[in-house]
């Protein structure tokens, strides 16, 4: 311990030296050269689901060096995929300010069946970096009613017996890598070699070995301490050939060899003692011998350089204190280079940073009765009482008997300070965040001298993939070009004429063609199913030309999501205990899990009734027996609705001096002949809209609207082709649902009976405290009798990720 202090006293006077020369701090100009690059996270409220159940989410996008919340893209792409590769369903979720939420409903009518799925989201920007800053989250799904009759028919004789995996007849593979601190080992020089030990799913394994070197003399031992990881301490000698006997907890032995030794080079290593953050560069006589032996450290966290300095190397071990205070929280790689400027050596390490931020959640009671309310109290604050501005999610759940088991998935925390910056699956990320685990960090240092090693992100400032360019969306681009009709000759100077209608109204857009014939409508926001209609005109007002229009729809990234059904662990493992207390509860309230009973054919089909889209219509007419027998759609609405005029192919009300809007099964049309292919028969209702209600439609309102919805599958409708107008059904941004609460008072039964056996009791997407910091949330518990677990994740004004847990007893 003496000599211990004694070296770190003389290094910290090289230190005072070392800090004095740094040649690179963050500053404002090195901000300048920094990307925009987006990390993503996503908090679910669980992470099993019942079939037929819902799934909520709220969505985290910030800045990928200081992790404050990132106001850049406006869109994300969230996407359910299946253990076959498939994308069963894709939102676009609203981001503002970095936040947005949304949910999936996962029930058989999107394809959804029993089994592992996987949750991704990223932004058209974000694919610039390969899938390197892609979010993605395995879930599972279970049918419980389907799994509890099998289990019993099987135990009767009855149905198909549960299946057994054979883990005897097929040699296992083990895979066990060794990582030397610094990169590869040196001639007499005292080193720590990390190692990692899998099976041949990727799965950690214990084991424990022995250190032989070329006279088969035992010169160390290891034994993995933390998922199959561990290390251990080794003075190589260049003339010796040194390997490993490995023994795993099965009894199964397999030898290998250790790295190479290099004759000459640095070594880097770092260390934790008494609370202080110790870097070493170590080299050998030969070494100091034949090199200047001046040395730059450069430090850098997620690619940004906050220290750098130079110095000459005269002993063997020089050792300095590394100054952390101006760096970010999270992985940094620390990197020594000759006086070439060629890398010698290199390090990754955590730097944990003291925070002034304290978050409590509790509750006003610890003990509840069933569908009692639930006060939730939760502060944001410093350490002095000040208000902590932050954005949170709550989720509380039902943990049907799972309380007891460990789940260290992956959270906030471990998503921006660990699994973003390290490629690759992390056991149990979450693990290494527990504050409570006096472990952690020392186990988090084995994850970087191995798997961080080798899989690091941020070794080079991430770029742009060579050829791409995907922009920032800001909101939804509708663009194309217009060309001749005969020929590719572009037009220019086209007036362009985009109508957009929804549930909430209509919009209309203008712009105009340049010299290549191109037209782009930008920043376009609008939510759901949208009636898009596109079209050209010159400078007379006639149609003319073609419209060739650009696909509005995203290509989705390639999907490489498998489940391998040979492996013997699952990602996700659901407990027995969980799925036998979910099926208990259908089975008290007499229900049956959504989607559990076969298909049904209908036979008689109701007469569909045509809705107005748009309100309460001043006049709607419907054709019945007594319809006219007239030569064109023109005649039949002069006849259908009262007051209209019809001159040749122009229509308009009394009331106004304009031609009134068309509108054609919910596309708006901007010429009143675009209807004269219509044959009377296939009318099914008109509307007309004169009064307040067509204020919906604008100004393109204002001379009343005529509405007109046609029989679906029509097959005399002798439509003609149309190129100068394009209308098409495109799909916004998802409209969001708002989680059900359950009020006895006003629900129906059905909805009452899925809630009193949710097992989501509460899901809140924003919660923000006030500039006190603190917020209230309310909510009843459900009918069932539980152990009710609280997470909050979210993170703060300034980039700290949060997750707090809590839990309570709701008693009968």
């Amino acid at each position: 311990m003496n000599q211990c202090t004694a070296k770190i006293k003389k290094g910290l006077l090289f230190c005072f030296f070392f800090v004095i020369s740094i040649t690179s701090i963050l500053n404002g100009q090195q901000e300048k050269n920094i990307p925009d690059i987006e990390k993503i996270y996503l908090h679910t409220d669980r992470d099993y689901y019942i079939l037929g159940e819902d799934l909520w989410y709220k969505a985290y996008v910030v800045n990928a060096f200081n992790h404050r919340l990132f106001s850049h893209s406006n869109v994300l792409y969230v996407e359910l995929i299946s253990s076959e590769s498939k994308i069963l369903t894709r939102h676009k979720t609203y981001i503002q300010e970095g936040l947005g939420h949304g949910d999936f409903k996962l029930t058989d009518s999107v394809g959804v069946k029993p089994g592992k799925y996987q949750i991704r989201a990223y932004t058209n920007y974000s694919r610039n970096f390969s899938n390197d800053f892609v979010f993605e989250k395995d879930i599972e799904i279970i049918d419980v009613f389907k799994q509890q009759t099998n289990e019993k028919e099987a135990l009767n004789g009855k149905g198909p017996k549960k299946t057994e995996v054979n883990t005897i007849s097929e040699t296992p593979k083990i895979d066990v890598q060794f990582f030397p601190e610094g990169g590869s080992l040196l001639h007499n020089v005292p080193s720590v070699v990390a190692f990692k030990a899998e099976d041949n799913y990727g799965n950690p394994i214990n084991v424990k070995g022995e250190v032989y070197d070329s006279n088969n003399q035992l010169v160390s031992l290891f034994l993995s301490v933390h998922d199959g990881m561990g290390k251990f301490q080794l003075k190589p000698n260049l003339k010796m050939k040194y390997y490993a006997k490995i023994t795993t907890s099965t009894g199964l032995v397999i030898e290998k060899p250790l790295p190479e030794i290099s004759e000459t080079g640095y070594v880097l290593a770092f260390k934790q003692v008494q609370g202080k953050n110790i870097v070493s560069i170590k080299t050998n006589a030969k070494t100091l011998s034949e090199n200047k032996n001046l040395l730059t450290v450069s430090c850098n966290t997620r690619g940004i350089n906050y220290l750098e300095g130079t110095q000459k190397l005269e002993k063997n071990v020089l050792s300095f204190e590394l100054p952390t205070d101006r760096f970010a929280e999270g992985i940094s790689q620390i990197t020594l280079y000759d006086a070439n400027g060629r890398p010698q050596s290199e390090r990754l390490v955590y730097i944990e940073k003291p925070n002034d931020l304290q978050v409590k959640v509790k509750t006003d009671q610890l003990n509840y009765k069933t569908e009692s309310p639930v006060a939730l109290n939760i502060s944001s604050k410093t350490k002095k009482g000040e208000g902590v501005l932050a954005s949170f999610s709550v989720s509380v759940i039902d943990t049907n008997g799972s309380e007891n088991v460990n789940d260290f998935s992956s959270n906030i925390c471990s998503q921006f300070l660990l699994e973003s910056d390290i490629r690759g699956k992390i056991n149990n990320p979450a693990y290494y965040f527990n504050s409570t685990n006096p472990h952690r960090l020392a186990h988090f240092n084995l994850l970087l001298l191995t798997q961080g090693w080798r899989d690091f992100l941020w070794k080079t400032m991430p770029k742009p993939k060579e050829g791409t360019h995907f922009e920032v969306e800001s909101g939804f681009e509708i663009s194309g070009r217009v060309k001749q009709l005969l020929g590719e000759k572009p037009k220019a100077g086209v007036n362009m004429t985009l109508a957009l209608m929804g549930e909430k109204g209509m919009n209309i857009f203008n712009t105009e063609t340049d010299s290549l014939g191109r037209f782009k409508f930008e920043n376009l926001m609008f939510v759901g199913p949208t009636n898009m209609f596109l079209n050209s005109k010159n400078d007379r007002g006639k149609s003319r030309g073609e419209i060739l229009i650009d696909p509005f729809e995203k290509e989705a990234l390639p999907v490489s999501f498998s489940v391998d059904k040979t492996a013997v662990f699952d990602t996700v493992i659901t407990p027995n205990k969980i799925i036998e207390n979910v099926y208990r509860k259908y089975a008290t309230f007499g229900i049956a899990p959504e989607n559990v009973l076969d298909e049904v054919e209908i036979i008689a089909k109701k007469k569909k009734e045509i809705p107005s889209l748009y309100g309460t219509a001043d006049f709607s007419y419907v054709p019945d027996e007594n319809a006219p027998i007239v030569n064109d759609i023109y005649q039949y609405i002069q006849f259908a609705i009262p007051g209209v005029i019809v001159t040749n192919d122009t229509i308009r009300f009394l009331r106004f001096n304009g031609l009134a809007h068309i509108i054609l099964n919910g596309f708006p049309l901007f010429n009143q002949s675009d209807i004269a292919f219509i044959q009377p028969d296939d009318i099914e209702k008109i509307d007309a809209i004169k009064g307040p209600s067509a204020a919906i439609f604008g100004s393109e309102g204002a001379n009343g609207v005529i509405a007109i919805y046609t029989k679906e599958g029509a097959t005399n409708t002798a439509e003609k082709k149309v190129y100068h107008s394009i209308k098409d059904n495109i799909e916004g941004f998802y409209s969001e649902r708002v989680f059900y609460e359950a009020n006895s008072d006003k629900d129906d039964f059905q909805a009452e009976s899925k809630a009193a056996v949710r097992n989501t009791i509460y899901w809140d997407p924003y919660v923000h405290p006030d500039t006190t910091g603190t917020v209230r949330v309310n909510y009843k518990n459900t009918k069932v009798a539980a152990k009710a677990k609280i997470t909050l994740e979210g993170i703060t004004a300034s980039g700290i990720p949060v997750v707090k847990e809590a839990y309570y007893t709701v008693e009968k």
